[in-house]
C-alpha cells in the first residue's frame, strides 16, 4: 500500500477551467479556491467577535484552525470539498482522525504518508493516506480539490476507491480513506522467488488496462503509473492507486499541462523533451514498462537524470523522426542538434519475451505517441488472444504482504550494516596498525637502551682494565 501515495514528482499545473467535475460540468478551481478563502475569512471573523480578535489554538502559523476541518455533522462539510465532489460526499458522515488505530506506516512520501488502520467504528482495516492540507495555500487547494475530483469520478473494479474523507481536530491534515491492499507490484517483483508465468502477466496486464481504459474514458489521466502504484489484494484482484498526479483532459480541447508529472524511469520522451500539450499517449508509455518489467523482472529503463533517461530511451526505441519533431515541436529537441545515431532494438533486446507479447511492447513504446494506441486496442491485442491465455486473479500465487517500502526497508537495513561492518573492519585495521606501531616502537625503544647499556658498560671496563704502559716512568 505504500503505492497510495508518490507526489515526489507533483507539477504546478494549474487545475484549468475545462477540468470537469464529477457531474461531467465545467469545474474551476478558482472558484474552488474562491470558496475556501471566503469560508475561512468567514470563520476567522467569526472567532475575532467571539474572541476579541484571539485567533483559536492551532499547529502553526501555516496550519489549518482548529474549527476548519473539524465537521460535526454530515451538513458541516467544508463548501470546496462540496463543490468537486458533492454527489460523492453527501451522503457520507465526516469523521474524525481519531476514529482510527493506526497500525504501521505502509508508505510514505513528499506530501504525506500512508497507513495501515483499523476503523475503530466497523473494525474494517483500511488504508488512510495522511495529506498535509493548508487552506490558505491556493496550490494546496487546487492539489485536494482535482485529486478527490478524479476519485470521485471513477467507479471501476480495477481502480482504487476513495472510501471516505477524515480530518483531524489538532492539526492540519487531512485524511483519505481507502480500502487496504496487502501488496503492491513493486513489492512483488523486489521478492527474490517471484517471477511471473505468461498467463499470470497476461492477468496482471488484463486488469491494469481494463482500470486505465475506464480512466480515460471518463477524462482522466493518470499521469504516473508505475510498478509501486499498482495495488494487489489477496483475492490477486489489481486495483490502479494513487491518483496524486492525475488529471481530467479533453481530446477535443488540449489545454498546456505541466510536464513534471509521471516517476523518471516510466516517463514518456515526449515529457522528457519539454511537452506540455498530451493526452492518453502518457500513460500508454507507462504501461508498456510496466508490462516489460513484469516479463523481465526488473525495470526495464533505469536513469539517473533526465537526459540520461532520455539516452536510455533512444537506445532501445529509437531516435524521434524528423517529421515528428517538426509536428510536435518539442522544446529540447535542440539538445539533440545534431541528431545522433540510435537504432530501435526492442525485438532484439526482449528476444526471449513471449512473441506473442512484442508486438504490443513494440506500439507501446513507441517514440510517436499517436502510434502507441489506446488501452481498448490493448486489450484486443494478440497477446490476450493466444495461448497460454490469461489465468484467472483467484488462481495467483498467495504471498506474504509484500510492499515496495518493505523492499526499501530492507535494502537501506542491508546498506546500514554493510556500512557498520566497514567501519568495524576499518576500526580493527586501525587497531591492529596501531597495535603493531606500538610493539615496534617498544622493540626499537628496547633495542636501543640494550645498546646503549652495552655501550656504558664496555666503556666503564676499558677505563678499569690497567695496560702495559697505563703509567710512565719518572
Amino acid at each position: 500500500m505504500g503505492c497510495i501515495l508518490g507526489r515526489d514528482l507533483r507539477g504546478s499545473d494549474e487545475l484549468n477551467n475545462c477540468e470537469r467535475s464529477s457531474d461531467g460540468q465545467s469545474l474551476n478551481v478558482t472558484n474552488v479556491v474562491h470558496a475556501v478563502r471566503v469560508e475561512n475569512e468567514t470563520g476567522r471573523e467569526h472567532r475575532r467577535k467571539v474572541q476579541g480578535g484571539v485567533g483559536v489554538e492551532g499547529d502553526g502559523p501555516a496550519c489549518l484552525r482548529r474549527n476548519e476541518l473539524n465537521f460535526s455533522s454530515q451538513q458541516d462539510w467544508s463548501s470546496w470539498l462540496m463543490k468537486v465532489a458533492g454527489d460523492v460526499i453527501g451522503d457520507w458522515t465526516p469523521r474524525q482522525a481519531n476514529s482510527f488505530e493506526k497500525l504501521e506506516k505502509i508508505g510514505q512520501g513528499m506530501y504525506g504518508n500512508v497507513y495501515k488502520a483499523r476503523d475503530l467504528l466497523t473494525g474494517k482495516i483500511v488504508a488512510l493516506k495522511r495529506v498535509w492540507f493548508d487552506d490558505s495555500d491556493e496550490e494546496t487547494v487546487e492539489f485536494m480539490a482535482r485529486e478527490i475530483a478524479v476519485l470521485s469520478r471513477l467507479d471501476h473494479p480495477n481502480v482504487l476507491k476513495l472510501e471516505g474523507l477524515a480530518t483531524s481536530r489538532m492539526s492540519c491534515y487531512l485524511y483519505l480513506v481507502f480500502q487496504y491492499m496487502e501488496h503492491d507490484l513493486a513489492g512483488l517483483l523486489a521478492r527474490q522467488e517471484v517471477k511471473f508465468t505468461e498467463p499470470q502477466v497476461k492477468c496482471f496486464m488484463k486488469q491494469l488496462l481494463s482500470g486505465l481504459e475506464h480512466c480515460h474514458n471518463q477524462g482522466v489521466l493518470h499521469r504516473d503509473l508505475k510498478s509501486a502504484n499498482l495495488l494487489i489484494d489477496n483475492d490477486g484482484v489489481l486495483k490502479i492507486g494513487d491518483f496524486g498526479l492525475a488529471s481530467f483532459y479533453d481530446p477535443e480541447h488540449k489545454v498546456p499541462m505541466t510536464n513534471r508529472v509521471v516517476s523518471l524511469w516510466y516517463r514518456p520522451p515526449e515529457l522528457l523533451l519539454g511537452a506540455t500539450c498530451y493526452d492518453v499517449g502518457v500513460d500508454l508509455w507507462s504501461v508498456g514498462c510496466i508490462m516489460a518489467e513484469l516479463l523481465a523482472g526488473f525495470p526495464i529503463i533505469k536513469g539517473h537524470t533526465e537526459v540520461e533517461q532520455l539516452h536510455l530511451i533512444f537506445n532501445l526505441c529509437g531516435f524521434p523522426s524528423e517529421e515528428y519533431l517538426k509536428k510536435s515541436k518539442l522544446p529540447n529537441a535542440a539538445l539533440f542538434n545534431p541528431q545522433p545515431q540510435y537504432k530501435r532494438c526492442i525485438t532484439e533486446t526482449f528476444k526471449n519475451f513471449p512473441s506473442s507479447a512484442l508486438p504490443l511492447i513494440e506500439a507501446l513504446l513507441s517514440i510517436d505517441p499517436n502510434e502507441r494506441g489506446t488501452a481498448t486496442e490493448a486489450l484486443h491485442s494478440e497477446f490476450f488472444a493466444t495461448e497460454p491465455y490469461a489465468c484467472e486473479p483467484s488462481d495467483l500465487p498467495k504471498y506474504p504482504p509484500s510492499k515496495e517500502i518493505d523492499f526499501k526497508l530492507r535494502h537501506e537495513e542491508a546498506r546500514r550494516l554493510i556500512i557498520q561492518r566497514k567501519m568495524r573492519e576499518k576500526v580493527r585495521e586501525r587497531d591492529s596498525f596501531l597495535t603493531h606501531k606500538t610493539c615496534f616502537a617498544t622493540a626499537v625503544a628496547a633495542t636501543n637502551s640494550a645498546s646503549a647499556v652495552e655501550r656504558a658498560t664496555n666503556s666503564s671496563l676499558f677505563l678499569r682494565t690497567p695496560g702495559k704502559n697505563t703509567s710512565i716512568q719518572e
